[in-house]
């Protein structure tokens, strides 16, 4: 059966990436997931957080905030002054915790990357999206690193991107949109890696309980529906605008 917009069950929205959206940044990157956009950008800056100054080994940081522009919705929501939403800050927890996973901060020991992602259009998945391109802008940041000799390993380990999954009547839906997400009897975000392991998974029942199978299934899904995803992600990385 065709989704409202004339998907499959198991197609994931038009994907598009702009490398080095702005010019000062480190590392950044337009993604867009269908209406979705959000701008990230990775600043490496030199130095670490006081409690990792004695570390030992030595290591760097990495941290990452979120915001959703006023007018990324139709209804205008107000700037989050002076501190981010619960929502927000649960969000940003998610980015910096899914980058993590994928890099080896002791070969940068001098570094704290900054990612920034901020949500200039929204229509579902803007989690999902903002660690897609996360991963974008960090690996472009990275490779300028390497390239002038400021560190001198490859800290990153694997590739990782997200994408929520829902079901609806009994039918599974990857990567939801915001009348999809708004419907739907369960929205799960999966973060995996490109080799196939799983970051994190975040699920909530909004209707009814839901199965062992069910979990397997929006797994199984979600892991098909993003291996397209890692190729496109890294020929981003390498400068050039590439969409699905």
């Amino acid at each position: 059966m065709l989704r409202h917009d004339g998907r499959s069950s198991d197609q994931m929205r038009p994907l598009r990436f702009v490398p080095n959206f702005t010019r000062h940044a480190a590392g950044s990157v337009l993604v867009e997931f269908g209406d979705t956009k959000v701008i990230c950008t990775v600043c490496a800056d030199e130095g670490v957080p006081s409690f990792l100054r004695n570390s030992n080994p030595p290591q760097g940081w990495l941290t990452a905030e979120y915001s959703m522009l006023p007018a990324a919705t139709q209804t205008r929501s107000r700037r989050e002054r002076p501190a981010p939403s619960g929502r927000s800050q649960e969000i940003q927890r998610l980015i910096g915790r899914s980058l993590r996973g994928i890099i080896d901060l002791k070969k940068c020991p001098d570094y704290t990357f900054n990612i920034d992602c901020d949500v200039i259009q929204a229509d579902g998945g803007t989690r999902t999206a903002a660690i897609t391109g996360a991963y974008v802008a960090l690996k472009i940041a990275i490779d300028s690193l390497l390239r002038s000799g400021k560190i001198k390993q490859n800290p990153l380990t694997d590739a990782v991107a997200a994408v929520s999954v829902g079901l609806k009547n009994g039918e599974t839906l990857v990567d939801l949109d915001y009348i999809e997400d708004s419907s739907a009897d369960l929205d799960m975000n999966v973060v995996m890696t490109q080799s196939g392991t799983f970051l994190e998974i975040q699920g909530t029942a909004e209707r009814a309980a839901f199965s062992k199978d069910q979990v397997l299934s929006i797994m199984d899904a979600a892991s098909e529906a993003l291996q397209p995803c890692f190729d496109l992600q890294h020929e981003a990385a390498d400068g050039r605008t590439v969409e699905s």
